[in-house]
């Protein structure tokens, strides 16, 4: 059989051969690697705390405002179809540049960077979308200009977060070489700080009283909501230039191709991890074992659950549980609050699941914990299409604020599904390096075949998910009956499957 890695390469003038023996031949053994402190790596990891700040803020915030905008909730989600595209296709084109880079600040920091100041770009853009719509004539009626601003302000934030979470996690992988041990709890300080920056983003959105902090954020084309969202902002940007100064701080990235540096080995090892482009991601599937399909399967499943949740999750807290209407009365705006505090609660398990990721999958395996989270994620959504039901039956809507024990039941759900969710930040990614690996095809390539798994779920949810709703009726429960059904598929798949595939490969490297 033809060597996968030679097929990739074979226009390289440094190719490298894969056999051991040839590797080692002719030149003395290289000397250890000192290993990275853990205080520096949760340095290093504590920048994604300022990405995710943003996310959270974006994920809780961001559906309700555009509607408020005046765009209709059947299109809403094609907004986010900005996301997976530049996920598709800024992820990798930053992966080979990043590796390539020959900067005299190091290959990754850099992008870590450049994508930070991009971020404080694109929220400002968007906080001050109804500002800028009405210097362009817009009314409280026709925001056409503002809309024009959000889209492109959103897309800028979608690119910026794409161009800085891979060197994030690149640089990780740099620091801990191939000591496996430390890259799994690099991994795991990564997903600790993502929650941290949940936490505090979801708090932030789920709190009514910014716009008396920042009392200047109140204008003529800017109400109350509006002022909220672009105070949180502000505290957002505030955060990412923390983080991103520790993190870029504490790296201490040797430039690429510096003699006598203390990480040559593993800048030489990165060759033949390159992130990948489209033509290689797709010219390389034939290689691909069972195990791996199987993986790819279960995380594009995976995703076409979760999408529907993270683009509506405060959409239907306002809609299904207050009842609601964007720009009608303050019960939407109260519902969304509250939908931010559920993603809080779901934050603060999604942190402890992180800290205790290594003892579950050691204990259970990767592939059972996985399916199990799955079926879970699954018996969530299905259990909010019952506070639905129930909310719709029980004659309140309309009328009166939602009784206690729908809100409690709807954030017992919220808090509920953040264990899988931190099951889906880690173990597929440690699944696909681990049978990728197996194949001779490098770290860079696992990433990006990972990121179709999960980036055309996206797409297809972005596209589809207003139009069948509305298809339905309006109102979210189509997508989140979608959502249940291809979470549980996915999740008798992992369970069934990845065990035994994952004891074959164990075998096999033995």
């Amino acid at each position: 059989m033809a060597n996968p890695e030679a097929h990739r390469h074979h226009n390289s003038q440094h190719h490298r051969s894969k056999s051991k023996p040839s590797s080692s031949a002719g030149r003395p053994k290289p000397r250890p690697k000192p290993r990275v402190s853990l205080i520096k790596l949760l340095r290093v990891a504590s920048v994604a705390g300022g990405i995710q700040f943003g996310w959270a803020l974006q994920l809780s915030l961001l559906t309700p405002y555009v509607q408020q905008l005046g765009i209709p909730h059947a299109w809403a989600s094609i907004i986010w179809l900005c996301g997976p595209l530049s996920g598709l296709l800024v992820q990798p084109l930053v992966g080979h540049l990043s590796d390539r880079c020959t900067s005299r600040f190091g290959r990754r920091r850099p992008f870590i960077l450049a994508g930070a100041v991009s971020i404080i770009i694109s929220v400002l853009i968007i906080g001050h979308a109804a500002d800028l719509g009405w210097k362009f004539g817009d009314t409280k009626k026709h925001r056409h200009a503002a809309v024009g601003f959000f889209v492109f302000g959103f897309w800028i934030l979608d690119v910026a977060n794409n161009v800085t979470q891979g060197p994030c996690r690149a640089l990780l992988g740099d620091l801990t070489g191939k000591d496996h041990r430390r890259t799994r709890v690099a991994n795991a300080y990564f997903s600790l700080f993502m929650a941290i920056g949940n936490i505090l983003g979801y708090a932030t959105g789920s709190y009514s009283g910014w716009y008396k902090v920042f009392p200047f954020t109140l204008t003529p084309a800017c109400n109350i909501s509006c002022a909220n969202l672009k105070s949180a902002f502000f505290l957002d940007i505030g955060f990412i230039i923390i983080t991103t100064y520790i993190s870029i701080m504490a790296a201490n990235e040797v430039p690429l191709g510096s003699s006598g540096a203390p990480n040559v080995e593993a800048e030489e090892e990165s060759g033949s991890a390159e992130e990948a482009f489209l033509w290689e991601l797709f010219g390389t599937f034939k290689y691909f074992s069972r195990p791996v399909w199987i993986i790819l399967s279960v995380t594009a499943l995976t995703w076409v659950g979760w999408f529907p949740f993270l683009l509506f999750d405060t959409d239907w807290m306002g809609r299904e549980i207050y009842g609601g209407e964007p720009n009608e009365g303050t019960k939407y705006d109260s519902g969304v609050r509250m939908g931010a505090l559920g993603l809080l609660l779901n934050s603060i398990v999604l942190g402890i699941t992180s800290l205790l990721m290594e003892k579950l999958c050691r204990k259970r395996g990767p592939g059972f914990v996985w399916g199990i989270a799955n079926i879970l994620m699954a018996a969530c959504f299905v259990a909010m299409l019952i506070v639905t039901y129930v909310a719709n039956n029980i004659g309140y809507l309309g009328k009166d604020l939602p009784p206690t024990s729908i809100v409690i039941s709807a954030l017992t759900i919220f808090t509920i599904l953040g264990f899988p969710l931190a099951i889906t930040y880690s173990v597929p990614y440690a699944l696909i390096s681990t049978h990728i690996q197996s194949l001779g095809l490098g770290q860079g390539l696992s990433m990006g075949v990972l990121n179709l798994a999960i980036v055309f779920p996206q797409m297809v949810v972005s596209v589809g998910s207003g139009p069948w709703d509305q298809l339905f009726g309006g109102g979210n429960s189509p997508a989140f009956a979608v959502a249940a059904v291809a979470a549980l598929i996915s999740g008798f798949i992992a369970v069934l499957a990845i065990p035994r595939t994952g004891a074959q490969s164990s075998r096999s490297q033995v």
